[in-house]
């Protein structure tokens, strides 16, 4: 297969047309939490899942092709329902164009204004519907994308980092408004080829979205990125001044936590959403530059995900359908 590099987002937007590297991945990223507080939700449309056993045995054998190894992920978390589904599927059952992307029976589509995702997946591991409809309203589309290792070869693009959504669901029964953000990251590596893990955050700090991205190269020196941002609502983007890193609790799996905070302020764990061998999403509670916010947080250990006996029990959440649609 030949591949064409194509980027993740364009000036309007995300740009799902992208051309995906041997041993490579793209996805798009969504996170929202509900005005009343109670409900939230993480939604990841993957080419090349970066997280699938079958992928990383897939690149050990050379056959690393990522539309093979395809995937959309979505979580619900608070009252009302709390599920999980994450299906892994083949190149046939993919469709791509600038403004639209299929992954099975789920679809994601972009009129240059807003987003609009069908979801229509089973949760694992306990099989039950997940379907339901979301609709996404940037206030405004960043242009700029960010280098995240020394070579160049993972990207991250902060597509809209203030959005509106509503999300609508007939399994479980939901509805509800609220803020969100959207990114999108792309690479033409396995992220455990160049990175041992990171810590990431974003939360609203005076009508501004601040981002803490702390990311650890596998390299001898054992360095890495540090990021921290703040978006406007008008699409502006500006460097601020990046607070000492705080630990958090590890989660009972052992996996190091920790985030970015005022000196003076205690930093806690509102809720951990998601708790496995390698990944930890929470919420969590911060101070930056004297202000009070919440925070998306998550922190990943690819040493972790690259164990032989982590890959083993990810197929439990992770099941792979590779025939096509119809």
């Amino acid at each position: 297969m030949n591949y064409r590099h194509r980027s993740v987002a364009s000036q309007t937007g995300p740009d799902f047309a992208a051309t995906v590297p041997r041993n490579g991945y793209a996805w798009w990223y969504l996170d929202a939490l509900s005005d009343c507080g109670r409900h939230g939700l993480t939604l990841i449309a993957m080419l090349g899942c970066v997280f699938s056993p079958w992928y990383a045995r897939a690149r050990r054998r050379g056959a690393g092709y990522p539309l093979e190894h395809s995937a959309l992920n979505i979580a619900l978390y608070g009252a009302g329902g709390r599920r999980w589904a994450m299906t892994e599927r083949g190149a046939r059952d993919v469709e791509q164009s600038p403004t639209r992307l299929v992954i099975g029976p789920s679809a994601l589509d972009w009129d240059g204004h807003e987003l609009r995702v069908r979801i229509d997946e089973r949760s694992a591991p306990w099989p039950r519907a997940l379907r339901g409809q979301l609709r996404v309203r940037p206030t405004a589309v960043v242009h700029q994308p960010f280098t995240l290792d020394e070579a160049g070869r993972h990207q991250w693009w902060p597509i809209a980092p203030q959005c509106r959504v509503e999300a609508e669901f007939d399994a479980p029964e939901l509805r509800w408004q609220g803020s969100g953000y959207l990114d999108a990251n792309e690479g033409s590596a396995p992220l455990e080829a160049d990175f041992e893990g990171w810590n990431w955050s974003r939360g609203t700090r005076d009508g501004e979205t601040c981002v803490f991205y702390d990311t650890r190269w596998r390299t001898p020196q054992s360095g890495g990125r540090n990021l921290a941002l703040a978006f406007g609502a008008d699409g502006s983007v500006r460097e601020i001044e990046t607070p000492p890193r705080r630990a958090l609790p590890a989660t009972l799996w052992g996996i190091a936590r920790e985030t970015r905070c005022d000196a003076a302020a205690e930093p806690r764990v509102i809720e951990t959403l998601e708790s496995g061998p390698f990944y930890a999403r929470s919420l969590v509670h911060t101070r930056v530059g004297g202000t009070a916010m919440s925070a998306f947080h998550e922190s990943v250990s690819l040493d972790r995900f690259d164990s032989r006996w982590v890959q083993a029990l990810l197929p439990v959440r992770l099941p792979r359908r590779p025939l096509a649609r119809g």
